[in-house]
């Protein structure tokens, strides 16, 4: 076919190459082509004649138009000249060049802003992707190699599980398994009265939505941000308790009544949850991924809206209410979280306390400052100051801070004491011993009068690098802890959601003889894909990608094969889960975003937050961490 639309020219070879290479390199060779001739180029091979126009304006939110979309003003724009681009090479996380990290990476270019000259490029907290597609819609991905096989499959049952309110996409659903009855959710459907229930979690529709974020496709996510602020609004009762008006929904249902031709949306607020547990996460992941969509989008006007920031408001002020608390942490029961059933996390859980650091972190850079947002920026900076503090301190636990546990002297009562919450040194268990390496450490999962929960627990300790709650040289730490405790926390399947699992008595006592959380499995130590992101993310902050590729690597072996479960049992992973779904959404999205934020690491922006030297004092260097 005759190629058009480079003056009459057919294209040069560094196009025809930068087609063939994936839509990075490709619109990289546009961008140099614009500035040399001017001109937005047409593709008629493309399917639909698809036309690239300059910046992306003739696209909603970036999207390309088919040529049977473009308006008078999209053929206007042929003869215009194209506006000169300053490109600048961007030096990537902490102060390391790509190249300083063991795994080859195609960083995008970075441009200057031409609305403000000032703000060449932002550190990695700022970067955002550019709105474009990811690499996976093209024949090659943007680092020059075939994307794995599976990779299509992925998105294939990604885009089937979207649900839709009124022909608008507002989530995704848990799970599109429908071999047997859902376990803790509901997709159900009622044929006498011709009703369908299709359920969207908050926390599980998060990866979902970072995928589509990561490829160009922010509308889900917008819907979704604005279906379920309107549903905080809506009165939240317990029997006769109400919550607080700050509340976010577990999740909603959208109710489709084919008799009547109508479509309504109910909100679960914990009253229909497992042991009727309000959701503490629910609010901060909100947060977080309305961060996450002005960082990939640019367009603040989302998080700028009244109802944005008075929704952003409302959550922070249950946080940030005075009580009888001596700690700045968050004291939550038991299922409040991911872990959402009795699993000994009651108290003050790591997972709720690196969720609660980095929705205030998000949360400082969208609030705006004026009328009651000045005082609420006042009462995050105070929060994160006390909070960063503790946890750097309290939660800790290398091998220096472990023999000093052991050494502890307890009923101590002063304000020198050194054992401050009353910890006895016996109640350390032998596994603990045999888990911390020589170098190495982590963030234990809850600290409280007279306890200390050394679990470990996933995610939390992956927010807590992403949020910056770690330093540097803790987040190295953990990194080193996981590459040293591999088989333990990776094994055949990632990734341990805690670690080690309850047995024999403890398991009964702690558990309630919960037939779900038996020992590796499920909560009590099962592997979670999902948390295959959080960990990559992790560790492409902490400069340790090649951790993330070797646990990519090992997921593409068996999870479409085993059909995108949600679960793996087993002390290393190697069984599906005895009542895992198939077909897990957040599987499948978990494994796409680790993929993309691998391939382009510019993604971490939505997610990572650069640490802030200003806002927290150092803690004392341990004899774990390097320098």
């Amino acid at each position: 076919m005759r190629e058009a639309g480079w003056a009459g020219r057919p294209r040069p070879a560094f196009i025809r190459e930068a087609c063939r290479a994936g839509s990075g390199y490709l619109s990289f060779a546009l961008e140099l082509a614009r500035v040399e001739e001017g001109q937005t180029i047409l593709f008629p091979d493309k399917p639909n004649g698809t036309v690239m126009s300059q910046n992306h304006e003739n696209g909603e939110n970036g999207r390309v138009k088919s040529i049977f979309e473009i308006d008078d003003d999209d053929f206007s724009r042929f003869t215009e000249k194209a506006k000169p681009i300053n490109i600048e090479r961007k030096r990537s996380f902490d102060e390391k060049s790509f190249s300083e990290l063991s795994i080859t990476m195609s960083p995008r270019p970075f441009y200057k802003n031409t609305q403000n000259s000032s703000r060449v490029f932002e550190p990695v907290d700022s970067i955002y992707s550019s709105g474009g597609r990811s690499g996976f819609d093209t024949p090659r991905s943007e680092n020059g190699f075939e994307p794995h096989p599976i990779v299509a499959e992925a998105w294939d049952a990604l885009r089937r599980s979207i649900v839709y309110f009124r022909k608008e996409p507002v989530g995704t659903i848990a799970a599109i398994d429908n071999s047997e009855e859902k376990l803790n959710y509901d997709q159900s459907c009622s044929h006498r009265y011709m009703i369908t229930h299709q359920q969207v979690f908050v926390r599980d529709f998060v990866p979902s939505a970072l995928a589509f974020l990561m490829n160009g496709e922010p509308e889900i996510v917008k819907n979704f941000l604005i279906k379920t602020l309107r549903l905080q609004s809506w009165e939240k009762k317990v029997d006769l308790f109400k919550l607080g008006e700050g509340v976010m929904p577990a999740s909603f249902k959208v109710h489709h009544d084919s008799v009547r031709n109508t479509e309504t949306l109910v909100a679960d607020f914990g009253e229909a949850a497992i042991g009727r547990v309000a959701p503490v996460d629910s609010g901060f992941w909100w947060i977080i991924l309305l961060r996450a969509y002005t960082k990939s989008t640019g367009d603040s006007s989302l998080a700028d809206r009244p109802e944005c920031q008075r929704g952003i408001r409302l959550i922070l002020s249950i946080c940030l209410s005075e009580g009888f608390d001596t700690f700045p942490t968050l004291l939550c029961a038991d299922g409040c979280c991911m872990i959402d059933r009795r699993m000994g996390i009651y108290g003050y859980p790591i997972e709720i306390q690196a969720l609660f650091f980095m929705a205030l972190r998000c949360a400082l850079q969208l609030v705006k400052p004026e009328g009651e947002g000045k005082e609420f920026i006042q009462k995050i900076g105070d929060r994160l100051h006390a909070l960063s503090y503790h946890m750097r301190n309290y939660y800790w636990l290398d091998l220096k801070q472990l023999n000093s546990i052991y050494r502890y002297k307890t009923e101590e009562y002063s304000h020198t004491a050194v054992n401050k919450f009353n910890v006895m040194p016996d109640s350390l268990e032998d596994w603990v011993f045999d888990f911390m390496p020589s170098k190495g450490g982590y963030f234990i999962g809850n600290v409280s009068p007279a306890r200390m929960d050394f679990r470990w627990f996933c995610l939390g300790n992956c927010v807590a690098i992403l949020s910056s709650m770690a330093t540097p040289e803790q987040a190295s730490a953990i990194m080193d802890l996981i590459e040293a405790r591999w088989d333990e926390l990776v094994g055949e399947m990632p990734l341990k959601i805690s670690y080690p699992a309850l047995e024999g008595h403890e398991w009964k006592i702690v558990t309630g003889y919960d037939p779900k959380n038996t020992r590796w499995s499920y909560h009590n130590g099962g592997s979670w894909p999902v948390l295959l992101w959080l960990l990559t993310a992790a560790c492409i902050k902490s400069g340790r990608p090649q951790i993330a590729r070797k646990a990519i690597e090992l997921t593409e072996s068996r999870l479409l094969k085993d059909g995108w479960p949600e679960y793996y049992d087993g002390k290393t992973g190697r069984f599906i889960g005895k009542q895992a779904r198939k077909s897990q959404t957040w599987s499948i999205a978990g494994y796409l975003v680790a993929k993309m934020m691998l391939e382009d690491p510019s993604h971490l922006g939505m997610v990572s937050i650069e640490e802030d030297k200003q806002m927290c004092p150092r803690v004392k260097r341990s004899a774990s961490w390097t320098c």
